[in-house]
């Protein structure tokens, strides 16, 4: 009898046993779902572990600049940067709109044309397209060569002219700038080239003239005057002017003497640079990426890098800043 009462003992305690670690895997397991699907619903810094930043065509002033910036961005956040080639303003900012990059150069024009859904994105707005900074002037280049004998805007008519690629922020300011002188694309034999097909062209007499939309001195464009007599077109104050006021992202400028053997200032006009994201990327990697490059630009080698400074970043951007960029600009 003894014995049947401690067998029976034995078994309520181990039936006992079973169900209390029933329970407790239970809960356990409960715990752990809810911490995953927290997990999985919100992204941190952790998350990140590669920004890739379009740039432009080799050598042009963008790409210079991304390997530079690229560096620093890694240096500040961890997160491994990489500047990759592109076509430039508007494909930048259609590559974040796909999410094949998370950063972008763009000239402000574009970055405004893609915000409000205007011009090569007529229909199209990207809302959530924000700044980080603005970064220097763009200047507009009218390249040719001595040899060409263009010396105004006029002279293009006819003339096999680069404009850029179609959509392409210096397409665009091809067009507007043609338009102000009375021309238009059906007054030139308008090529889409970039700019290192531009200057190439003209070297070897394809072409006759380049649009080139970039900061002074751009590679391309050194790299022809080593080959010829360089010459760029002048845009006269009163053009620049009437320019201005009907797209007023524009402003003057000039390139001075010295540059590309120029042996006078050439008056021209020029809109900004900037840096672009997705105002879904987390605000400490904006600010971190806003903190890298501004407070840093001692270690900018290339000559724009006179120009960025964390005082101007926010001037004439003309679209909203991420906040985690706004945040480092407020500290």
């Amino acid at each position: 009898m003894k014995n049947k009462k401690f067998l029976f003992l034995s078994v309520i305690s181990i039936m006992l046993l079973m169900l209390l670690a029933a329970c407790g895997g239970k809960e356990d397991t409960s715990n752990t779902n809810e911490g995953s699907s927290e997990g999985d619903n919100k992204e941190t810094t952790s998350d990140i572990k590669f920004l890739s930043m379009v740039t432009g065509g080799t050598q042009g002033t963008y790409y210079a600049l991304g390997g530079t910036f690229a560096e620093l961005i890694s240096n500040e956040t961890g997160i491994k940067t990489t500047a990759e080639v592109s076509q430039a303003s508007a494909a930048n900012v259609n590559a974040l709109k796909a999410g094949d990059a998370e950063i972008a150069f763009v000239q402000t024009d574009i970055a405004y044309y893609a915000k409000n859904g205007l011009l090569m994105f007529e229909g199209e707005p990207m809302e959530d397209l924000v700044a980080i900074g603005a970064l220097y002037p763009e200047t507009v280049h009218l390249v040719t060569t001595a040899k060409s004998g263009i010396k105004s805007f006029e002279d293009l008519k006819g003339k096999k002219v680069s404009v850029g690629a179609p959509g392409s922020g210096t397409y665009a300011n091809a067009e507007q700038l043609l338009e102000i002188h009375g021309l238009t694309m059906k007054d030139i034999q308008a090529q889409n080239l970039d700019f290192g097909e531009s200057t190439d062209g003209l070297q070897t007499g394809q072409i006759d003239a380049a649009f080139i939309t970039a900061g002074y001195p751009t590679a391309a464009v050194e790299a022809l005057s080593a080959q010829a007599d360089v010459v760029v077109v002048p845009v006269d104050s009163e053009k620049a002017k009437a320019l201005i006021e009907k797209y007023p992202y524009y402003t003057e400028d000039v390139i001075p003497a010295g540059n590309y053997g120029l042996a006078e200032d050439v008056p021209t006009v020029s809109v900004l640079a900037m840096l672009a994201v997705k105002k879904d990327l987390p605000e400490n990697v904006a600010y971190g990426i806003a903190k890298a490059i501004y407070g840093n630009t001692d270690k900018i080698g290339h000559a724009k890098g006179a120009f960025i400074k964390k005082e101007t970043a926010l001037n004439g951007i003309g679209i909203e800043v991420h906040p985690g960029a706004q945040k480092y600009f407020d500290e």
